[in-house]
């Protein structure tokens, strides 16, 4: 089983949520940090980090004298990652997406391909907790590369928690796509309506089912809860706005932790989306 934990704006307590939910799992799980851009689940967890693999994408080289400028391999690229300026190719590695089309379609051979090193995937163990998170490297724009990387990382029959980017982006598809079921970690404010909006429409074209946490309950009004119910989409739960966990999450402690009875509530959650997904498998079969 593999749960998504998203949010539709960063700062809502998604990794806080992703890294208690773990923790309070009975047995062994998996932890996927793919928030590559910037990973902080390591924060909470402390794993050890036992290996390392860079991750790169294939980028094109232009061998200047076999091309006869034909143009083909600039109009195939659907990111213009290619130009041809007068007579002469050039290649915007940053934009490239490794797809290689321009290198099948050349019709002289004018193109081959390198690796290029976007990133690196590291591993380790926080306990029971089998970890992983993706690093971009400063300056790359392209994570879901990265994400996909990571993703291979789920084995078969394991209980694996993947904690998202925020929003709804490129990123963020990658991290949930085929998952079993996502929570979604909002606030209750103006904002966190908005974002939540457009989370839950994202998983509604993705056919992956939900649930919602409100985190910082307590600071707003129902405006959350009004629009879950007329969506039918469930509220699992909320978390108060509580100095404790404040002052928790400050001293990188996961509070569960520190906060030893907030394990039966993450057990109820648990209980909560094994329902969903076994619902949802039923009704797929």
């Amino acid at each position: 089983m593999i749960v998504a934990v998203a949010s539709g704006k960063g700062g809502t307590g998604k990794t806080t949520v992703a890294v208690n939910l773990a923790l309070a799992r009975k047995g062994e799980v998996a932890f996927l940090d793919c928030d590559v851009e910037e990973p902080n689940a390591y924060l909470l967890l402390q794993p050890e980090i036992t290996a390392s693999e860079p991750v790169s994408l294939p980028v094109p080289v232009f061998a200047a004298d076999r091309c006869n400028r034909c143009g083909r391999c600039v109009e195939l690229c659907a990111y213009n990652a290619l130009a041809l300026v007068r007579k002469e190719l050039m290649v915007f590695e940053g934009l490239c997406h490794g797809c290689g089309g321009c290198v099948h379609f050349c019709p002289t051979g004018a193109l081959q391909e390198r690796r290029r090193e976007i990133g690196v995937i590291e591993r380790g163990r926080a306990g029971k907790v089998a970890f992983a998170h993706g690093k971009l490297r400063p300056g790359e724009a392209l994570a879901p590369p990265i994400i996909k990387a990571l993703r291979r990382d789920t084995a078969a029959g394991t209980v694996t928690v993947i904690d998202c980017p925020p929003g709804t982006s490129c990123p963020v598809v990658q991290a949930v796509r085929g998952v079993d079921y996502c929570l979604v970690v909002t606030e209750p404010t103006p904002f966190g309506q908005h974002d939540l909006e457009a989370v839950t429409r994202m998983l509604e074209v993705l056919d992956v089912p939900c649930g919602v946490i409100i985190n910082r309950a307590d600071l707003g009004d129902d405006a959350i809860e009004s629009f879950c119910r007329d969506r039918g989409i469930p509220v699992l739960g909320k978390i108060p706005f509580d100095r404790a966990i404040a002052r928790s999450f400050a001293a990188g402690t996961p509070f569960i932790r520190a906060m030893p009875a907030w394990k039966q509530t993450f057990a109820r959650w648990w209980g909560e989306i094994e329902g969903a997904v076994a619902r949802a498998r039923n009704r797929g079969a």
